[in-house]
């Protein structure tokens, strides 16, 4: 393109020092590679909006600045694809409106650069909209090359250790996690619209509480103390409703769990868990089934959902189903039937289901659920009524004491959201903890730890109350047909690298 072409494009193989010879020419041609500011007057998207009237061969007068990364050159830099966070735009490069010295600023230029451009609209004869250059300035020199362009970035562990480059080069991987904002910003709307107040509870705590899960431990040095990552924000948020801050409050945010990695499972996922003044579980699940309806409808414009080949049909009233009638259909087993934890363990057996002999009979029948009934829930269901032996933070059933008011909603096989009704009596709350204390003292690591300010909380009086949890990896991974639980998480969990 000029005279500077042997001085900016030197005869070297290795992509990245050919960039950084080129970096040198740049620099040594009197540019800057790393400018402080360009003022961009539209993003891509909205001229492709603004003149999607445009004819082909049309020309306007109309003056923009544009900005992007370079994703593809053709003709010696004659024609620059950028690609910006709205879309792509082209520019048009032609010595008949560029100065000899902004045309000699191409022969600097490699894709993977961020430039400015600026000019007038045009749409080619061939119908492609272009900005016809009067300027172009390089804002940051890329260093790296970027993968090759037909074949794109496909090592899947490269994507997740390299999400940037991952979002450069996949447009499906940006959109999924621009719905997933999506997701969390219809969320705070809904809540807010009930007159919720947002908080923020604490991610260390001194004590592991608010679900049965294995914690990440961490040390506070000045303190000279032992901190959990917390499992859940349960317990910090029901001390918000006995103080009276709110009749509803809620949290959307990181959790942390020690537990292995699969398709649907991330050490730290992010869920909104809220609690509701003078509500019960009957309350909540028509409320979770209208929070997730209308973010399916906001997002898709439709109650209907293709997941993994299968259609998801959120329009429909979800099923209330308890969870022993649920093994009973797909077993035979009445559990109802069964007061005996032996008798519980024989019907296991029988059935070839592996169970902890130390298990009592409410996780005799979560097991049965877990490996007969799960992976069946494909339609969104909430299944209820769960054993209080996995509840200890539930209000017994108000028909049966073997059980407790919750609930846990199912869509493709998948737990999605879980809720209670409160228990808000201090002396029961306090007998489940000491239950919770001697599972964790016999080698359950996922049992949780006597909180004596929390039961101290409930003394001072928790109005009825309803609460719920709903994971946000999950649901995203359904509503954008992501397989794997990493898609739709930007910085995914991963092994270090000297173990991968």
């Amino acid at each position: 393109m000029s005279d500077n072409t042997a001085k900016a494009n030197p005869p070297v193989t290795n992509p990245r020092l050919a960039k950084e010879e080129k970096l040198k020419a740049l620099l040594s041609a009197g540019h800057t590679a790393y400018p402080h500011v360009f003022k961009r007057s539209h993003q891509a998207q909205e001229l492709q909006n603004k003149y999607a009237e445009l004819a082909p061969g049309a020309e306007t007068e109309d003056k923009v600045a544009v900005a992007g990364r370079v994703m593809s050159s053709r003709n010696n830099g004659l024609f620059l694809d950028l690609q910006d966070a709205s879309g792509k735009i082209q520019v048009f490069c032609h010595k008949d409106s560029m100065p000899a010295d902004q045309l000699a600023r191409l022969d600097f230029i490699d894709i993977g650069d961020i430039v400015g451009a600026r000019g007038t609209i045009r749409r080619t004869p061939r119908g492609e909209l272009s900005v016809r250059a009067v300027e172009i300035e390089i804002l940051t020199k890329s260093l790296q090359p970027l993968p090759e362009k037909y074949h794109g970035l496909s090592d899947v562990e490269q994507r997740y250790r390299q999400r940037y480059v991952d979002l450069i080069m996949n447009e499906d991987s940006r959109n999924v996690l621009r719905i997933r904002s999506k997701i969390v910003q219809s969320i705070r709307e809904y809540m807010n619209a009930l007159g919720a107040i947002e908080v923020e509870t604490p991610m260390l705590h001194g004590i592991m509480g608010g679900a049965s899960a294995k914690p990440f431990i961490t040390r506070h040095n000045a303190l000279d103390a032992d901190f959990f990552l917390r499992v859940a924000p349960e317990l910090h948020l029901k001390r918000l409703i006995v103080g009276g801050l709110a009749d509803v409050v809620y949290e959307i945010g990181r959790c942390f769990r020690n537990e292995g990695l699969s398709i649907k499972h991330n050490p730290e996922f992010t869920t909104i868990e809220s609690y509701h003044a003078y509500k019960d579980y009957n309350d909540i699940m028509d409320l979770v089934e209208d929070l997730v309806r209308s973010i399916v409808l906001k997002i898709h414009g439709t109650d209907k959902v293709i997941y993994d080949g299968k259609e998801i049909d959120f329009g429909k009233a979800w099923p209330r189903r308890s969870m022993v009638d649920l093994v009973k259909d797909a077993t035979g087993v009445d559990f109802m039937a069964i007061a005996d934890a032996n008798d519980a363990h024989a019907a296991a057996r029988k059935l070839q289901i592996p169970v902890d002999p130390k298990a009592g009979w409410g996780k005799v029948v979560e097991a049965m659920f877990a490996e007969k009934v799960e992976h069946t829930l494909i339609q969104p269901i909430h299944v209820i009524d769960l054993p209080l032996e996995i509840s200890p933070l539930a209000k017994t059933h108000r028909n049966n004491d073997r059980l407790v008011e919750r609930f846990e909603t199912y869509i493709n096989g998948w737990e999605i959201a879980n809720a209670f009704t409160e228990l808000n009596d201090p002396k029961i709350q306090l007998a489940r903890f000491e239950e919770q204390v001697s599972a964790r003292e016999a080698g359950d690591e996922e049992a949780q730890m006597l909180d004596d300010d929390f039961v101290t909380a409930l003394e001072f009086g928790l109005p009825p109350t309803a609460g719920w949890g709903m994971g946000i990896d999950r649901l995203t991974m359904i509503l954008t047909d992501s397989k794997n639980i990493r898609e739709v998480i930007a910085f995914p969990t991963l092994k270090p690298k000297k173990l991968a």
